[in-house]
């Protein structure tokens, strides 16, 4: 055989077999830019995204395999993997059975009770997989199972059987129908200090924050996520790069506010005391934050804290806790005692006989860190309180990352239902030209229905447990998600689709459990009806004034959506007075994220900035120019403005309220700027506090325009 001659095994994949494979594997083999134009998805990307799912397609004889396995994988199981409906919807779903046999059919509801279900009579589809003859039949199940976590069982007369988990969700998330029109506070927790913080704003400083501005008016504070982060310093910056998105970082505690503190000795205390008052020093400093010394100190002064005993009382609380958390919980406090001397990547993580023995020798830690769990479940429960008890409407809105770091404790945890080699981010727009990289693993769409959303469905109710409402970053990643194989550039990705019906439809049914709205990001590229879709379930969107256009140019605020979160601006962009100077365009061509002359760049965005400016003004009236004297004015129309729309949600940046300029982060960058690391500062570059707000006249001009 000549050596240029290639086997049947050995061919490449046909160009056209392996786009089939893709589709049969809902991953995008082209997709539309932010520039209108349609790009086609290279096969190398195609093979890459295949293989992280766990399909084999090196050869054509590969993806022919493959395809035939994707055809007959639904005859190869009884049940579905997972089902997921809808309340007061009949619904049919498959069940598979071997030729003339009629398998039982139980639902076990949520509480316990049993029903006996009919199958239809009839095979409406028959097939032979493996020389085994196979019928298709019905389950009709019933409009009238309740909303909740059931499982269908499926019994043969040969003692073989099967089960699945049913997840029924809300029409509609009724917490919308609720809501009120009101308008509150967009703020970076960690930048947000009193003189009481130990250099990094805490959950007591969130709960003074909601009680102020509430006696403002303002229903709600937008929160960053506070998800943990590495159990000790150096931690990473990003609250949008946690190490898990369920559990949260200790470091927002307020040490003096745990019960057991008041039971220190008198030196444990002046000694803690110490240390805390020269971190108060930096509250008073505009620069950059040291996460990682207030981290220190307050982790040191915890563990003193850690061997008071518990009241019989705060025990029985304690195990509570930890009995409603579950194994979720105790696999991330033993992840948290390894990954304090054990570093990322180390083998000894996937060596069960090692961790076995480390499990027994960290017990003491990994005590430690349920304990600090149960912490800030206590705080952030007295802080939602206390933000309703002033007259709040909502009280906090946390918020949910993308996803989490490639080492953290969900990396580990969960990756059975993540995929490998792979990471999210997001193809190049007209603000990120170069694409983003989010240096995160994605759920694995097959394998986390398999395990009826187990996981998904935890992660929600930790984060709901205690708050008025939730904003999902990057709601589209529960439609789709940009995966770049490792090794890849940003651009060199596809999207992967997602069940949207059962991940907005559990979203939903977590959140209206735990009584709270949901805001979904929804800005950048998306598919038509991903928005109509939210609306109809009762998810509201989100609106930034500088990029909403229709085809007219600048959008009318009476065009806007109601059921919207709306705000002037976004922690992606520099707080308005910034963004007025352009500052946001010198940032990008500084750090070199251009992909044209920067000239150009500042003439396309002055004239996009003319634009919604002039409207602005014939709305509102005559406004200034943004110049030093009258940017405040300018900022002030602006939020005029959005107050003319029908959004039920208005947003105020905690940093247009004070006149900050700098930028919280800069996508598609790490070091290169300090990103959130940026504490609150006012026009003049000085630190505001907490208690500075009451005499704040832009503060109060604001507040002002939001109350009409």
């Amino acid at each position: 055989m000549p050596a240029t001659e290639t086997t049947s095994t050995s061919r490449p994949p046909e160009p056209d077999l392996l786009i089939r494979l893709a589709e049969a594997h809902r991953v995008g083999t082209a997709f539309r830019g932010w520039d209108g134009e349609e790009k086609s998805v290279s096969p190398q990307t195609l093979t890459k995204v295949l293989s992280a799912l766990g399909v084999v397609c090196e050869t054509n004889d590969d993806v022919v395999r493959a395809l035939h396995d994707a055809e007959t994988a639904p005859w190869r199981r009884t049940l579905p993997p997972v089902v997921v409906g809808r309340e007061t919807v009949v619904q049919d779903i498959p069940v598979i059975t071997p030729a003339g046999r009629r398998p039982t059919i139980s639902l076990v509801l949520e509480d316990g009770q049993r029903r006996e279900l009919e199958l239809s009579g009839r095979a409406v589809e028959r097939s032979e997989i493996d020389g085994v003859p196979l019928e298709r039949l019905h389950l009709t199940l019933p409009g009238d199972v309740p909303l909740g976590w059931h499982t269908l069982h499926a019994a043969q007369a040969d003692g073989a059987a099967a089960q699945c988990t049913l997840v029924v969700t809300p029409q509609r998330l009724n917490t919308t129908e609720r809501l009120d029109r009101t308008w509150g506070l967009m703020a970076q927790l960690y930048s947000v200090r009193s003189r009481d913080s130990w250099g990094i704003g805490d959950i007591a400083d969130l709960g003074q924050l909601a009680a102020f501005s509430a006696s403002r008016g303002a229903g709600f504070v937008l929160i960053n996520p506070l998800h943990a982060a590495e159990p000790a310093p150096p931690v990473e910056p990003s609250p949008y790069l946690p190490s898990t998105r369920r559990f949260f970082n200790p470091l927002y505690l307020r040490v003096e506010n745990v019960p057991e503190y008041a039971a220190l000795t008198a030196e444990v205390r002046d000694a803690i005391e110490h240390d805390a008052a020269t971190l108060r020093r930096a509250n008073t400093d505009a620069d950059i934050l040291d996460r990682d010394s207030s981290y220190a100190a307050k982790l040191s002064a915890l563990e003193s804290i850690h061997r008071v005993p518990l009241s019989r009382e705060r025990q029985r609380s304690f195990d509570e806790f930890r009995a409603q958390e579950g194994q979720g919980l105790e696999s991330f406090a033993f992840w948290c005692a390894l990954a304090e001397t054990l570093p990322a990547g180390a083998p000894e993580w996937d060596d069960q006989p090692y961790l076995d023995t480390r499990r027994l020798a960290l017990a003491d830690r990994i005590g430690f860190h349920l304990w600090l769990q149960w912490l800030c479940d206590e705080q952030l429960a007295a802080t939602q309180q206390g933000a309703i008890d002033a007259g709040m409407s909502i009280g906090i809105i946390h918020d949910l990352a993308v996803g989490v770091h490639s080492h953290g404790s969900d990396a580990w945890s969960l990756r059975s239902v993540l995929a490998e080699g792979i990471s999210v981010g997001a193809p190049p727009d007209m603000f990120n030209q170069q694409g983003q990289d989010w240096s995160q693993p994605p759920w694995h769409p097959g394998r986390l229905a398999e395990s009826g959303y187990a996981a998904y469905r935890d992660m929600l109710r930790t984060v709901l447990k205690h708050a008025g409402g939730i904003r999902v970053d990057h709601i589209l990643g529960l439609f789709r998600l940009w995966w770049i194989p490792a090794g890849g550039g940003s651009g060199d990705g596809t999207y992967v689709y997602y069940d949207h019906e059962a991940l907005i439809g559990i979203l939903a049914l977590e959140a209206q459990r735990a009584g709270a709205v949901v805001i979904g990001e929804d800005l950048g590229v998306f598919e038509p009806g991903v928005q109509d879709y939210l609306a109809e379930r009762g998810i509201l969107g989100t609106s930034i004034l500088w990029f909403e256009h229709d085809d007219d140019g600048p959008r009318r605020p009476e065009n806007y959506r109601q059921a919207c979160l709306t705000s002037v601006t976004t922690h992606d962009l520099p707080p308005s007075a910034g963004y007025l100077a352009g500052e946001h365009v010198d940032l990008r061509e500084s750090l070199g994220l251009l992909n044209r002359p920067v000239e150009e760049e500042r003439a396309a965005d002055q004239t996009a900035q003319d634009a919604v400016l002039a409207l602005v003004r014939a709305v509102t009236g005559p406004t200034a120019e943004a110049d030093a004297d009258t940017v405040q004015s300018t900022v002030e129309a602006l939020h005029q403005f959005i107050v003319r729309t029908p959004s039920v949600l208005l947003g105020v940046a905690l940093t247009d309220a004070v006149g900050e300029r700098r930028t919280q982060n800069q996508p598609g960058t790490k070091d290169e700027y300090p990103n959130w690391r940026i504490p609150l500062a006012g026009s003049d570059g000085q630190s505001v506090l907490l208690e500075d707000l009451p005499d704040n006249d832009r503060f109060a001009a604001l507040a002002r325009v939001m109350a009409g």
